[in-house]
């Protein structure tokens, strides 16, 4: 009998070779070229059945394989009936419609595991710029100005609050949510209200003296600070009539996907007053930062580089290959994403 295939699409394995060698001693591993990875030859290949009746696609980088682009109604269709899984590195999957895949039998599998605690630290970092407004100190420290500094020095204080006590708001409580509501409760303190599609367990909720609310508007009207933490759905969650349900003068940090927030109506909220700063490391138009944002010394940016280490680099590659071995073999995938939506 043939082995069974693997599309590797991207870049080659960079770190994890003895994953790597056992896949390879097991399974046929074919990756296309870059030329062969453009969308339209690529859907060309799949017609031809270029490279056979694969069972798995693995992406292990997320900054290569997506040449092709969006994973869709036009492109689902054309893989062949055998592939049981696509396992892409990245925590979010705004490329790919996980429901049509699902539609034909497909498991997506993605790398959320791997970035959780990076993406979980730097909404710590925007978390404490926020509430402490470092931002206007460290532009004004590296402005070479000594009344720029004299001015922050003086004035940062006046609206500056320690975290620690503080209600944090967590629009999104999964894999990356839950370990920066974690963070924030074992280090500041924090009081944690959350709202997700799916309530976590008694013992989760109780780790970390979570309360759970019924809607996102009962939950930011509560928070002195939003954080951001859901996938990107196909629609903005932060828009004019959300805000207008936050405290005044609260916070709100994004680690999620820009196209979640209506970038107007949260400058409109920072010129009135109602939210008094804003951590993006996201933005709408990636990587054009809007240009009102880029000069507020309220709005502290970062550029998409939350889940940025190496721990992140070296767990997506090995998750990628993983979940491809483990559902070729017949075992339950790491990561998966849409299993709830697969019809058996």
């Amino acid at each position: 009998m043939s082995r069974p295939i693997i599309l590797h699409i991207g870049d080659p394995i960079k770190y994890n070779t003895e994953t790597l060698d056992r896949l390879a001693s097991q399974f046929t591993i074919i990756r296309p070229s870059l030329e062969e990875r453009q969308r339209d030859a690529f859907m060309q290949a799949l017609r031809e059945k270029k490279w056979g009746d694969f069972q798995a696609i693995c992406r292990p980088f997320w900054n290569s394989g997506g040449e092709m682009g969006r994973w869709d109604k036009e492109l689902v269709p054309l893989l062949p009936k055998s592939v049981k899984v696509f396992a892409s590195a990245g925590a979010g999957y705004d490329w790919a419609d996980v429901d049509v895949l699902a539609d034909h039998g497909i498991l997506y599998c993605n790398g959320a595991a791997a970035s959780s605690e990076a993406v979980a630290d730097t909404a710590i970092y925007h978390i404490l710029n926020v509430f402490r407004n470092l931002k206007w100190s460290l532009v004004a420290a590296h402005s070479g100005s000594a009344e720029q500094w004299q001015e922050a020095h003086k004035n940062t204080q006046l609206t500056a609050w320690n975290p620690r006590g503080r209600t944090l708001g967590m629009i999104g409580l999964g894999n990356i949510g839950y370990t920066i509501a974690q963070k924030a409760y074992r280090a500041f303190g924090m009081k944690i209200l959350y709202h997700d599609p799916y309530r976590k367990s008694t013992e989760q909720e109780n780790a970390i003296e979570a309360t759970y609310c019924a809607s996102n508007e009962e939950m930011v009207a509560q928070a002195d600070c939003v954080v951001l933490a859901m996938p990107f759905g196909g629609k903005e969650i932060i828009d004019a009539a959300l805000l207008s349900h936050f405290r005044d003068g609260s916070r709100f940090v994004n680690i999620a996907r820009g196209k979640l927030v209506d970038e107007e109506a949260v400058i409109a909220a920072l010129e009135s007053g109602k939210l008094h700063a804003v951590g993006l490391d996201v933005q709408y138009n990636e990587p054009h930062v809007h240009p009102k944002m880029a000069t507020m010394r309220n709005v502290a940016l970062t550029c998409h580089t939350a889940g940025g280490a190496m721990d992140t680099v070296l767990g997506f590659e090995r998750l990628a290959m993983e979940n491809c071995e483990r559902v070729i073999l017949g075992q339950e995938p790491l990561t998966a994403v849409n299993k709830h939506l697969i019809k058996k």
